[in-house]
This record gives C-alpha cells, sequence and structure tokens, in this order.
C-alpha cells in the first residue's frame, strides 16, 4: 500500500511539474509602450505589430499602444510603422528590457518634385485595379473591439462596447458576416433611447469607399475629382496624398506610388487605417466614425431638447487576424441588432482578462462623462447594468 502511494505521489509531483512548464511556455506577455517623434511628441494610429505574425495593434490620439504576445513571440521582432516615417524594427526582448518603453520614429522628407508622376487620378484607378492584389481577398478572420458612443448636447449618455469576431475577404469583396461574441454597456442616461436598425459595425463596410456594397454611402471613385495635396512615405515606399471632391463629398487618400497601395482613407469623420499583414497584403488596423442623429428621425417633443444634438461615435481595434482557414470560427449573430440592445450572457472574467486598448481620448471624454452623471464609476455601472 506505502508503495503505491509513493507511486500516486510519483506521478502526481510528474504532472504538477509537467502542467507548471505548460504554462510556463504558454504564459502571455503584455506589451506596452508609446510611440514619439523626435520631437518627443505623440504619433497617432501608429501600426505596431509582431513580425509575420497576426498579433499587433495601433496606437491611440496620445501615441500609446497595449497588446499580449505569447512566450514563443519572445524571440521574434516588433515592427512600427507610420505614414512620414521610417519604420523601426526592435526584438521583442530587448523592447522589454527596455527601462523607458517609449520608441522613437525618425521623419522621412518625402518629396516627389523629382520624380515622374503619373495623372492624380491615375493612382486611384490603379489603387481600385490592384485592391485584391494588395489586401487579404481569400477568407480570414479578424477579432475587433468595437465602441459606440452616445452624446446628447455635448454630455456623455451611454457607451457600449462589442467583442466582434468577423469573417472577412478584404476591401475588394462584398461585405462578410460577423459575430457579437461579447457585449456590456454601461448605465443608459438617454433621454431619446433611439433604436437603431441594424448594428453599427455595417459603417466599417459601407463607408469604405473601395468596397462594393449596395448601401446609400456607395460612392464611384472614378468620378471623383482628384488632385494631389501632399506626399509621404510608408515603410521606405513614397506615398502621394490625394484628395477627391464630387458635389458635397470628399475623400482623401495616402497611396504608395510604387504599389498602388492604400495606407489611409479619409472620409468626412470617418478613419481607415491600413498596416503590412505580409510583405505583399494590407489588412485594417484601426477605424473611428462620427456623426450626428438627424433631425427627421428626432420625436417632435424632444425636438427643443439636447436630443437635438445627439452625437455617435464608434472606433474598432483590430486584435487579430486568422488566416488559416482552418481556424476560423465565426457564428452570424447581432449582425441585424442594435448593438446596444444584443443580449448575451455579461462575461465579466472575459472582460477582466481582455487586455483592453489604451484609452483614447474619444474613450477618457466619454468615461468622465459617464461617471460624473451620479458619481457611479464605469466599471461599477458594466457590472450593474449587464447581467
Amino acid at each position: 500500500m506505502q508503495k503505491k502511494n509513493h507511486k500516486l505521489n510519483f506521478i502526481f509531483i510528474t504532472l504538477l511539474i509537467f502542467s507548471n512548464f505548460f504554462y510556463a511556455q504558454n504564459k502571455n506577455i503584455t506589451l506596452k509602450g508609446s510611440v514619439i517623434d523626435e520631437a518627443g511628441d505623440p504619433l497617432p494610429f501608429v501600426a505596431v505589430s509582431v513580425i509575420n505574425k497576426s498579433v499587433g495593434t495601433a496606437t491611440t490620439e496620445d501615441g500609446d499602444f497595449l497588446f499580449v504576445i505569447s512566450k514563443k513571440e519572445l524571440k521574434d521582432s516588433i515592427s512600427i510603422s507610420s505614414l512620414g516615417f521610417d519604420p523601426l524594427i526592435i526584438k521583442v526582448e530587448d523592447f522589454l528590457n527596455l527601462k523607458d518603453k517609449k520608441l522613437t520614429l525618425v521623419a522621412v522628407a518625402t518629396t516627389l518634385d523629382e520624380i515622374v508622376l503619373l495623372k492624380t487620378e491615375e493612382y486611384v484607378f490603379n489603387a481600385i485595379k490592384n485592391l485584391e492584389k494588395n489586401t487579404i481577398s481569400t477568407p480570414y478572420q479578424m477579432d475587433i473591439l468595437f465602441r459606440r458612443a452616445t452624446t446628447e448636447g455635448g454630455v456623455s449618455k451611454f457607451l457600449v462596447e462589442n467583442f466582434l469576431k468577423v469573417r472577412d475577404k478584404g476591401p475588394s469583396n462584398r461585405p462578410n458576416i460577423f459575430q457579437v461574441a461579447e457585449s456590456r454597456k454601461s448605465a443608459d442616461y438617454r433621454i431619446f433611447k433611439r433604436k437603431i436598425w441594424r448594428h453599427d459595425f455595417w459603417g466599417v463596410y459601407n463607408l469604405n469607399p473601395f468596397r462594393p456594397h449596395s448601401s446609400q454611402h456607395k460612392v464611384n471613385l472614378k468620378k471623383f475629382i482628384w488632385k494631389r495635396v501632399g506626399d509621404s512615405s510608408y515603410e521606405g515606399e513614397d506615398v502621394i496624398i490625394v484628395e477627391g471632391k464630387k458635389d458635397w463629398r470628399k475623400i482623401k487618400l495616402f497611396i504608395g506610388i510604387d504599389t498602388y497601395k492604400v495606407y489611409r482613407i479619409e472620409r468626412g469623420k470617418t478613419l481607415y487605417i491600413y498596416k503590412s499583414f505580409d510583405e505583399k497584403r494590407l489588412v485594417l488596423s484601426y477605424y473611428k466614425n462620427e456623426w450626428k442623429l438627424q433631425a427627421e428621425h428626432i420625436p417632435n417633443r424632444y425636438k427643443n431638447t439636447d436630443v437635438a444634438n445627439t452625437t455617435y461615435k464608434t472606433e474598432g481595434f483590430v486584435y487579430k487576424i486568422e488566416s488559416n482557414k482552418k481556424r476560423i470560427d465565426v457564428n452570424p449573430f447581432g449582425e441585424e441588432t442594435d448593438m446596444g440592445l444584443i443580449k448575451l450572457p455579461y462575461n465579466a472574467k472575459f472582460w477582466n482578462n481582455l487586455r483592453l486598448p489604451p484609452d483614447t481620448k474619444f474613450y477618457k471624454t466619454i468615461k468622465k462623462g459617464l461617471e460624473s452623471n451620479f458619481g457611479v464609476p464605469l466599471e461599477t455601472q458594466f457590472e450593474l447594468v449587464n447581467k
């Protein structure tokens, strides 16, 4: 009997050692820092990612970034890329050893005056022509933290966050499917609780001027009048900045002059930031949008209240890209539902373990406003409101 107990103890200890070793090998590591220019000013919307891996993020307006890697990526390197600056590459281990985790990018003096350029509109036409080649055009999965905030009369009234799994084929293809995997929201202080007829993530599809779709936001870029408004660079490629106008519409594109890759899209208050997925293709990194509630959607009884000045703001951070078809796991849910009305069990453990990006100016303002309404911390609101 004693020998049997010794044997069981040995097995238990062996399993314990093995499990601890396995845990140590797979424990996640948080990479947190900021990106600045040579003057020490923060650089917003910089792509920060592990080279040749689908892990990374974009910096906030304050130049801060945060994302998680596994120990398997310790021997890899981080790529930091932004329009107008030389790219920077640093080993993960070297970054972790930095005392001050501020990464400095050096500006590139770009002038295309001595280069024989095409007609401005030709860059747009070639960007359209090469869109499928320059972006991921086969099925892949994006994991995205997507937020929507509502203000009335300039006062924060409501915040909702969804964690989305998106099955996509890039901007050269029609919209695909997505799943609201997790959801949480703040207390709802709105005077007018307007129900939006579908999920706000559809805006990511419909406001992209390159993507084929049938919404009211569809545009024909070939019918815009284009002019060159600036020069830049991205990862060693010269970039031409062009602005197109048609009626009241205005769109600005940042296009590589050699590859015709589109690195950035500005459409009114809508912004798309793209980063390199591999040596040849780009993928979405960050998105934001802002719009006002139109007067025809406001009931008469609210016309002379703060409801008349209702503003919606959305932003999305891409956490991860999965291009292996066998690992894509997206089950459509919540696509045709107001994201503030998604019915999912509240998964506090998920949100507590999710490495949220550093607070953007957008998020800081909303959070401060929501907490000042009745003096209730936002985290407490999440706990009380979500069941």
